[in-house]
């Protein structure tokens, strides 16, 4: 087996976090293959928020309201909840490259029932067969892309994937949103499932073979990882810092439209804004989580529980909105790579599994918060609402990673006394 694939199964406790030294000099350039990955983790999170930009057009063509079609996103977070982890223990010995294109197949499929369907319960199944498909590549993937990159810039690796989900908030939900005015709603999912079949193309000519470690990988020793007790707080933060964020961001469009007063036509330029915060948040949080990943981690909870208050008491004022929107992608958005890559680190022997658990927690945070902030938005809150659950929910992002920071600067005192 190869170093670097003894490193990603290293015991817990060895090569902590903020030991870069431990772990070799970082290469100048990553390999092809992450970026190829990245490609992938684009349509990925393209498919998952595209909704949020849709939602007027899907409500109107459905007719059904507003909450009710924002469970599209709802019901896509469950799929990931359940998807990541179990697709992940029934792919365990498949080659990673059969899982990721077989994952991309399934995700294309999906995209042409929503596109060619007119049942409301018809276009939520494939959403969850689709989140399935999603979830099971993303979590082979972040390990792909870590093995490829080695230990030494496995962060740099994950947030390089994570900003290929990132860039989808700038280019993919926006042109999404455009294109579902101009041609209707149902044009980007002909669009997505067409580009899915050919990055599965690419992942075949990428992504290398290995079947031979796979046949000596069990499903026990993957399960026993999930006792680290820092690894289940790491996946509360998971699903805490992505809760608070997109409970707000699902329905940013009616607090835009009926709130700040920002015309329909604009909303994808903010969700642009959004989406170069998280972009150039992932690739700065995945660098500096490398060097400093406490650090990382408390300052975009903290940066994102102060600017989810902020859009809740400024949201009258379209330009001071849209301004902390844009700060909300690069704080709220930003260590979700180290997120990642300490859970994986934590896991010990069982990366797969960890990657796989931190997507879950991602989603369940996000399916929980979506479901309460559309329940907000009915409320008296009104359009705010969203944005209130959302700050209370990232303000709990603090009490874990901070916890996670004390245990490490604990454990690194203890040799000196």
């Amino acid at each position: 087996m190869s170093t670097r694939g003894e490193a990603l199964r290293r015991p817990a406790g060895a090569g902590d976090a903020d030991a870069p030294g431990e772990r070799g000099q970082p290469p100048a350039r990553l390999p092809l293959v992450v970026y190829v990955l990245a490609l992938g983790t684009f349509l990925m999170l393209t498919t998952e928020f595209v909704v949020a930009g849709l939602l007027p057009e899907i409500s109107g063509d459905l007719r059904v309201s507003m909450p009710r079609s924002g469970l599209l996103i709802t019901v896509f977070a469950v799929g990931m909840i359940v998807g990541a982890p179990l697709t992940a223990m029934l792919t365990l010995r498949l080659p990673r490259r059969s899982t990721l294109m077989l994952a991309l197949g399934v995700f294309a499929a999906g995209h042409l029932i929503v596109a060619a369907g007119s049942s409301f319960a018809l276009l939520l199944a494939a959403r969850f067969v689709t989140a399935l498909a999603t979830g099971a590549f993303w979590a082979v993937a972040n390990v792909a892309a870590g093995r490829a990159a080695g230990p030494a810039a496995r962060s740099r690796a994950l947030g390089l994937v994570g900003a290929g989900g990132m860039l989808a908030n700038v280019v993919g939900v926006p042109l999404g949103a455009f294109a579902g005015q101009l041609v209707g709603w149902r044009g980007p999912f002909w669009v997505l499932a067409v580009l899915a079949t050919a990055v599965a193309g690419l992942i075949g000519r990428t992504v290398p073979h290995d079947g031979a470690d796979h046949r000596a990988v069990s499903v026990r020793s993957e399960v026993t990882a999930l006792r680290s007790g820092r690894l289940w707080l790491v996946l509360a933060a998971c699903a805490a810092t992505t809760g608070g964020v997109l409970s707000a961001y699902s329905y940013i469009a009616p607090l835009l439209t009926g709130r700040t007063g920002v015309a329909a036509g604009l909303v994808p330029l903010v969700l642009v804004g959004f989406g170069a915060g998280a972009l150039a948040g992932s690739l700065v949080g995945g660098r500096l989580g490398d060097v400093r990943p406490h650090t990382v981690t408390i300052a975009a909870a903290a940066g994102a529980t102060v600017l989810l208050l902020a859009i809740c008491l400024l949201s009258d004022h379209a330009w001071a909105t849209v301004v902390l929107v844009a700060l909300l992608g690069f704080f709220g958005l930003g260590a979700n790579p180290v997120l990642i890559s300490l859970s994986v680190r934590f896991a010990g022997p069982a990366p797969t599994l960890a990657s796989a658990l931190s997507v879950s927690a991602f989603n369940f945070g996000t399916a929980v918060g979506t479901w309460i902030a559309g329940r907000a938005l009915d409320s008296s809150l009104g359009s705010t609402g969203p944005a209130v659950v959302g700050t209370a929910i990232a303000a709990l992002t603090l009490i874990p990673t901070i916890t996670i920071a004390l245990i490490r600067r604990r454990r690194s005192a203890a040799p000196a006394h």
